[in-house]
């Protein structure tokens, strides 16, 4: 059975380091990982790569996305214009497909609302204050945090926000999933041996 793809949202000055281990990893366990933009032009992130979208938003559904990932950018705090991207985020939350943010994506859906009444994290507590979001009685203090098919995380844990990923989709799970987090988080040798013995099987 062939397995709906994952949308990476990419636009100007996204942060390249926030997705990877999540993307690389549903790469390699047979999910297409799309790329959407604002539209289908070049965009380039913080560290300067030049990433031609896949997709326009405007043509992406929920119903044809397994989820939307929402990477951090300086944009998402010094204007509106990746708002769109938080309006899709609700459609697709709507629609009972999960969404995963993280970092300065967090603040783009504390002002759409989607944090008033779900559980959540990001980079500190006054961060999403500031936006004057509903949400604050309902933050976290936690690498990352999944309530209802919303994944949220800070921009420190890259690993965390992954191992959230992996879980939702089922990719990971049990003492491999936590085989996979010490690996990467906390460069547990150890771990390695429990994902070769998993791979084996």
């Amino acid at each position: 059975m062939s397995r709906k793809p994952v949308h990476l949202a990419v636009y100007d000055t996204l942060a390249d380091w926030e997705t990877g281990y999540a993307t690389a990893y549903l790469a390699r366990n047979g999910y297409d990982v799309l790329t959407v933009g604002p539209t289908t032009e070049e965009v380039r992130s913080v560290g300067g790569l030049r990433i031609g979208p896949d997709l326009a938003l405007a043509d992406v559904r929920p119903e044809d996305s397994a989820l939307l990932i929402l990477p951090g950018a300086d944009l998402w705090d010094t204007s509106d214009g990746l708002a769109p991207f938080a309006r899709a985020a609700r459609a697709f939350l709507d629609a009972g497909t999960p969404v995963a943010a993280i970092c300065g994506a967090t603040a783009g859906l504390a002002r759409e609302g989607l944090l008033d009444d779900r559980a959540h994290t990001s980079a500190v507590p006054f961060y999403l204050a500031a936006t004057g979001y509903a949400g604050g009685d309902r933050y976290v203090d936690a690498d990352a945090v999944t309530d209802r098919g919303l994944i949220t995380a800070g921009p420190t844990e890259p690993v965390a926000f992954a191992r959230e990923v992996l879980r939702l989709l089922g990719v990971y799970e049990g003492e491999v999933l936590d085989a996979w987090y010490r690996l990467f988080h906390d460069s547990d040798a150890e771990a390695y041996a429990v994902l070769e013995k998993a791979a084996a099987r």
